[in-house]
């Protein structure tokens, strides 16, 4: 496989788990075993878009059980002789693989994934900011050379692009560094947030300039977090912002006796 692969710096490294849950992009090439219609191969990759039932092959590196998996999209791009060109979005876990077999069980006829290519992983786009390992080798050597940073801007990327897929809660600065060393998120922090947040949603808790402070569950939803005044609306889960880049502006206990 070739294509799209997001690597994490340092402190970034936190975020990884965003990306393992994203939404994924592809393109295939799946060979069929014998002659097919054209007619009768589009009709049938049609029917694996939403959810389908799907068990890992037997390589998998995951337990080989039945789960559920959903196709955004799933789109005919060339048919040529017994190759077919496609493109498909897909839940996090989707095996191509599987689905090029899947497709040749139901066609009647054998298939197999011949080639493939990711295209999209989460936010990170092939067309997007994407390098080559050659790239990166001469990138970073003119940057030695030079200590021009933007050489290095070329393909390195701020972690809250990761976060770009990911709902958000913006908070004052006297929050940040309770935040930064554990605490929960309460209500009376929060300056703004964004829609679509329910309770048990993974959500990025940032300042007000749009630095990643936090990844957090919320435990309430958007609209229920609006109509709060106290109260915890977000468990801490993952701190990504160092201690003391914000003043400190809380107390701990031992400080407050």
């Amino acid at each position: 496989m070739t294509g799209v692969l997001p690597i994490a710096l340092e402190e970034a490294t936190k975020t990884i788990q965003v990306l393992l849950e994203a939404g994924k992009e592809y393109v295939c090439v799946m060979k069929l075993h014998s002659d097919v219609p054209e007619d009768r191969v589009r009709e049938v990759l049609e029917e694996f878009q939403g959810k389908i039932y799907q068990r890992p092959p037997a390589r998998a590196s995951v337990k080989r059980r039945v789960r559920v998996r959903k196709i955004y999209y799933l789109d005919v791009l060339e048919i040529e002789d017994r190759d077919v060109l496609f493109r498909i979005g897909c839940q996090a876990g989707t095996y191509i693989r599987k689905i090029c077999h899947d497709v040749g069980e139901v066609l009647g006829c054998g298939a197999h994934m011949q080639e493939l290519r990711r295209t999209r992983s989460g936010p990170f786009t092939e067309n997007e900011k994407s390098v080559t390992l050659h790239d990166v080798v001469y990138l970073y050597g003119k940057w030695q050379e030079t200590g021009d940073l933007e050489y290095l801007r070329r393909f390195i990327l701020p972690m809250e692009k990761v976060l770009e897929i990911v709902p958000k809660i913006y908070v004052r600065d006297s929050a940040v560094d309770a935040l930064c060393h554990g605490a929960h998120l309460t209500a009376p922090g929060i300056v703004s947030l964004e829609a679509g947040i329910s309770n048990g949603t993974t959500v990025a808790i940032f300042t007000l300039k749009g630095e990643a402070i936090s990844l957090a569950t919320a435990t309430a939803s958007t609209k229920e977090i609006l109509e709060m005044s106290h109260g915890i609306v977000a468990k801490n889960i993952r701190v990504l912002m160092p201690r003391g880049t914000y003043p400190r502006m809380w107390r701990s206990k031992s400080n407050a006796s």
